[in-house]
C-alpha cells in the first residue's frame, strides 16, 4: 500500500459521517476488511512507518501540554487520534507540532480540558485482518525501527514550553507570575 492509498482510506473513513475518532477507526476497519489480506498487511506496515515518523520529542511535548500530561501509551494513543484527523493535519503536526494550536478542537480543549486519544485507530489493521480472515495479523518480519528519543526536555518547564511550543503554551501554560 502506498502513502496516498493509506491516507485515502482514512479520508474515506472520515467522510463516512461523524468525525469522532472512534467512529473513523470503526469505518476504517470496515473499509480495510473488504480488501485482500496483502493490502491489509501493507496498511499495517505503512501505519508503522507513519507512527515511527511521528515519534518525535516536540510532538510528544505538544501532546503533553494538550492532554495535561501523557505517558508512553498516552503518546501512542494521541498519535492515533492525530491519524484520525487526516493526512494534512497529521503531516503538519509532525513537521510543526505547535500548529496543533490552530485546530478548533484543540483551542476548545484549552478551556474544557478534553483530552485527545484514539487507541482504536492504532488497532485498525489488526481488527480488519481478523474480520477479513478470522485469524490474527501476522507479525511483521521486518519491523520499522522507532527513533530513539534522547533529546527530551522537561515538559513541565513552562519557560521551555513557551520557547519550543509558543502557540500551545499560550493555550495550556499559565502565564508567568501566576
Amino acid at each position: 500500500m502506498r502513502t496516498d492509498e493509506f491516507w485515502q482510506l482514512i479520508d474515506q473513513a472520515r467522510a463516512g459521517g461523524g468525525g469522532a475518532p472512534d467512529a473513523v477507526a470503526a469505518r476504517a476497519v470496515a473499509l480495510l476488511a473488504r480488501r485482500e489480506p496483502e493490502e491489509i498487511l501493507g496498511y499495517a506496515r505503512h501505519q508503522a512507518r507513519v507512527l515511527a515518523a511521528s515519534h518525535r520529542v516536540d510532538l510528544w511535548g505538544a501532546a503533553y501540554l494538550i492532554n495535561g500530561g501523557v505517558s508512553d501509551d498516552g503518546f501512542h494513543h494521541f498519535r492515533g487520534w492525530l491519524m484520525a484527523q487526516g493526512r494534512e493535519v497529521f503531516a503538519r503536526a509532525v513537521a510543526e507540532p505547535d500548529s496543533l494550536a490552530e485546530l478548533p478542537q484543540v483551542r476548545a480543549a484549552s478551556l474544557s480540558g478534553e483530552e485527545f486519544a484514539c487507541g482504536r485507530m492504532l488497532a485498525v489493521p489488526w481488527d480488519a485482518y481478523r474480520k477479513a480472515t478470522a485469524v490474527d495479523l501476522p507479525a511483521d518480519r521486518d519491523p520499522v525501527p522507532v527513533p530513539d528519543l534522547n533529546d527530551f526536555w522537561d515538559f513541565d518547564d513552562a519557560d521551555e514550553a513557551r520557547r519550543r511550543l509558543p502557540k500551545l503554551a499560550v493555550l495550556f501554560v499559565e502565564p508567568p507570575g501566576e
